[in-house]
């Protein structure tokens, strides 16, 4: 009995460094969406790995897979570390809420519902993170004043960080949560198999 379950933490490691590996060179195939949001902030479907790891092997480890995608990410940062504290913060919350949901009852629907309220979430915490912690932490490497002329540059309603958060932080992690939910039910059931054997 002690061998099988030593065999399937083994197996689960072995998953869960997989999916994080995949994660971290999907976050080098991004592109900005310009009309949404400021360059810096970049559309990618590293959430997609994450969440299909969530979905089939649980919760916690979905965010593991998130933990260690950003780690891999830290030697090759611009930010110094702090686009890979907002991607975990943000990550998780999708991966966390939409795979607990899912956990509950495995159905579509279910994963549909689970999806529907990790975007939602993810996009709320994105908001709330990115006014309180992350834009301030990120000012010490790039002036404020600079960020929210990037998002004025996009719509003449940006005028502070408040409207940076309402008009630009709010709807970019709408668009990239919706965009990683549907990537998730398209290939999550062509991929739990491999996953649960």
């Amino acid at each position: 009995m002690e061998l099988n379950n030593s065999r399937v933490k083994t197996l689960n490691m072995v998953k869960i460094g997989i999916l994080a590996a995949i994660g971290f060179v999907l976050m080098f195939i991004d592109m900005p969406i310009t009309f949404l949001a400021p360059s810096f902030m970049k559309l990618d479907a590293s959430d997609v790995p994450a969440l299909i790891g969530g979905f089939a092997m649980g919760p916690i480890q979905g965010i593991i897979v998130q933990l260690i995608k950003n780690i891999l990410n830290l030697s090759m940062s611009s930010t110094g570390g702090v686009g890979e504290i907002s991607n975990f913060i943000v990550g998780s919350t999708i991966v966390g809420v939409s795979s607990l949901i899912y956990k509950n009852k495995k159905t579509f629907k279910s994963a549909m519902i689970g999806l529907f309220l990790g975007v939602v979430s993810m996009a709320i915490v994105a908001t709330m993170s990115n006014y309180f912690f992350i834009f301030p932490l990120y000012s010490k490497i790039m002036p404020i004043e600079t960020i929210i002329n990037m998002g004025a540059a996009i719509t003449g309603k940006i005028v502070d960080l408040k409207s940076m958060m309402l008009y630009a932080v709010l709807p970019f992690n709408l668009f990239k949560g919706s965009v990683n939910a549907i990537l998730t039910l398209l290939l999550y059931k062509r991929i739990a198999p491999i996953l649960k054997k």
